[in-house]
């Protein structure tokens, strides 16, 4: 996907820089093999290597995919212990060697403890310049509403992943539109069943993940690389007007959530820089989903900093 151009656009030549572990090595290459044979007309060229430093040698963007996954029976705190282990690592590499406006999206879950993590252990890194993957659930989200609706997936918008990308995630539809041949319409009045939006919309899109692992006894892969084009692509394009996407960026303070907490929130970009949405109206409802999920992450940030002892 990024070496057709659906990343950064049709014209934005690409060098690609892959880093895998050294028992994945000759895998890598036959990655490495598979896009040369593609001949792709915006790949200038490929670098795959399974040394931190060469993998980020002058990179622009990162995206972070490597993580520890959680196996069957494994503690979380053992689970936050590997990863943090991994990002600290990565986050040096990036620190000295990235150029120095890199832009960084984490996918490895815990994505948005481990862009955490990243930011402190790379602090000449901006840290409005490291983000992580929230766009899956967000567009999970437009795709249940499109079915629900029986409308094109992109007559929706503005839907808002909040919070953490976990099972506590909120999906909020109460600022979100159809467009329609009648003009815009919400999505509440259109669906008008709040009784499903409030309940088995939310838990589906929060169960997403683990329904299509339950499917392909694998994770998210097409649907997941295609948010990260999508997130990448708006981060650097610009949002269109009038449209926000969700991403897992640093709090400031917004809406009430505690600064220094990488948390989703509705974003516009131009210019290469994000901004949150400010001023929606949040009502009781959202706001206990919205700092329920935000408990959760203060709490995996506190485990996560008592593993760096």
């Amino acid at each position: 996907m990024i070496a057709r151009g659906a990343m950064l656009g049709p014209d934005q030549p690409v060098i690609l820089h892959m880093l895998d572990i050294e028992a994945a090595a000759e895998a890598l290459n036959g990655v490495k093999m598979e896009l040369i044979d593609a001949a792709f007309p915006l790949l200038k060229d490929i670098v795959a290597t399974t040394d931190v430093v060469e993998a980020c040698m002058d990179v622009d963007i990162a995206i972070m995919v490597g993580g520890f996954g959680r196996k069957e029976g494994m503690e979380r705190k053992d689970l936050v212990s590997r990863n943090v282990s991994i990002y600290k690592a990565q986050a040096s590499a990036l620190e000295k060697h990235a150029a120095q406006d890199c832009k960084v999206l984490v996918i490895a879950n815990p994505a948005n403890t481990n862009a955490l993590i990243l930011k402190e252990f790379a602090p000449s890194i901006p840290e409005k310049n490291i983000t992580c993957l929230t766009r899956l659930d967000h567009n999970r989200a437009l795709a249940q509403i499109s079915e629900r609706l029986d409308v094109h997936v992109s007559d929706v918008k503005n839907v808002i992943i909040w919070g953490n990308h976990s099972s506590t995630q909120y999906p909020d539809v109460n600022h979100a539109t159809v467009t329609t041949s009648y003009g815009e319409k919400s999505v509440r009045e259109l669906v008008a069943d709040d009784h499903w939006l409030d309940m088995e919309f939310i838990t589906t899109v929060q169960q997403r993940g683990a329904a299509i692992i339950n499917a392909r006894k694998q994770s998210s892969a097409l649907s997941a690389a295609s948010a990260a084009c999508d997130h990448m692509r708006d981060w650097v394009l610009g949002t269109p007007k009038g449209t926000w996407v969700s991403m897992g960026v640093y709090s400031d303070g917004s809406y009430g959530i505690q600064p220094g907490l990488i948390y989703s929130f509705p974003v516009t970009c131009a210019n290469g820089k994000w901004s949150i949405v400010q001023g929606l109206k949040i009502d009781k409802f959202s706001r206990v989903k919205m700092d329920a999920t935000a408990t959760e992450l203060v709490e995996e940030k506190s485990l996560a900093y008592s593993c760096l002892d």
